[in-house]
């Protein structure tokens, strides 16, 4: 039995698949292979939030899954929506890395450091707001494209491919901002000027950790035989990952945001309690709402339970009245 695992065919995407699908084979015993997917976020350019979000970059590999084309999806959780998806269930969440994101600014500066009027690429309104409320004075521009691309609009980071500057495609910018995970899993922080604490960026809500998706009926269950691929994707699950970012997931979901809604939020678990902070900000940064609590109830239920009260504790603060949270 060859387990086929459906993958974007970014770098990115085929970095993290590819270590995920070893994973996946030492622990099960099977062999594995990747089936490249095109998606919608990968055919189309322009603003992403203009496109419908994240989303774009899912729907494809849920089809594929769907028409058993592949049997596992590997995704960035970042990027799923929140709503569930018939016939498919979240079979894993291995273990998170660094949920930071990070500054990659020529000249090694920190963000304190730039200059006012700097030039800072992201394609996220989410670190966007986040940017112009720690310096309203430099200029944020909205960029696409993958790290490679990215990180190439910053002159003199290591292992770009051209110095020329050409406005829109290389060394035009004085900072881009990703986040760390991509740039740790393709070998890539080298490039990395700064890493942002929680306190000064939140980040995605998932960011850092990754989701394999599988159809339900291949899916770990409490009850019942598990087949062979579903105890695989069984050892791959951590359950202070899955906690957490089910905490985070549910502050989006309590607050029906949209894809270009800037929130962020951040969950992790310490000892006996579930601590969980989220915030909202206005697109130009001028507005800034943050809240935080924690649970001792160290189940599903109990996360999402956190994430609706911190997201109510961020309505009842006026998130609602500082940004548009059914951006798309």
């Amino acid at each position: 039995m060859t387990i086929r695992i459906g993958t974007r065919a970014s770098k990115l995407a085929l970095t993290q698949t590819q270590q995920t699908a070893d994973r996946l084979a030492a622990v099960g015993g099977f062999p594995v292979e990747l089936v490249h997917i095109k998606t919608e976020g990968d055919v189309k350019t322009g603003s992403l939030s203009q496109m419908g979000g994240t989303g774009v970059f899912v729907a494809a590999l849920r089809d594929a899954l769907l028409a058993e084309t592949c049997d596992v999806a590997v995704h960035s959780l970042k990027d799923l929506p929140t709503g569930a998806a018939v016939g498919l269930s979240i079979a894993a969440t291995p273990k998170r890395v660094d949920v930071r994101d990070v500054l990659c600014a020529r000249d090694g500066l920190t963000l304190a450091e730039l200059p006012g009027g700097a030039k800072v690429g992201t394609g996220s309104p989410r670190r966007a707001a986040q940017l112009r409320a720690a310096r309203p004075d430099i200029e944020v521009l909205d960029i696409r494209g993958n790290v490679d691309t990215r990180l190439g609009r910053v002159p003199g980071l290591p292992g770009n491919a051209t110095d020329e500057v050409v406005p829109g495609k290389s060394c035009d910018l004085d900072a881009v901002v990703l986040a760390a995970a991509g740039l740790e899993r393709m070998d890539r922080l080298d490039t990395v000027s700064e890493f942002f604490e929680t306190d000064v960026m939140l980040p995605a809500p998932g960011q850092g950790a990754l989701a394999i998706e599988c159809r339900t009926e291949d899916a770990p269950h409490v009850e019942g035989p598990n087949g062979v691929l579903a105890q695989a994707l069984a050892a791959l699950n951590d359950d202070d990952t899955r906690l957490a970012v089910t905490a985070e997931r549910a502050v989006l979901a309590r607050l029906e945001a949209g894809c270009a809604a800037p929130v962020g939020a951040y969950a992790f678990r310490k000892g006996s309690m579930l601590h969980l902070e989220a915030v909202v900000c206005a697109v130009d940064g001028t507005k800034t709402v943050r809240e935080k609590k924690a649970t001792d109830g160290l189940t599903e239920v109990g996360a999402t339970l956190l994430g609706i009260e911190v997201a109510e504790l961020l309505l009842a603060a006026g998130a609602a009245e500082i940004a548009d949270l059914a951006a798309s």
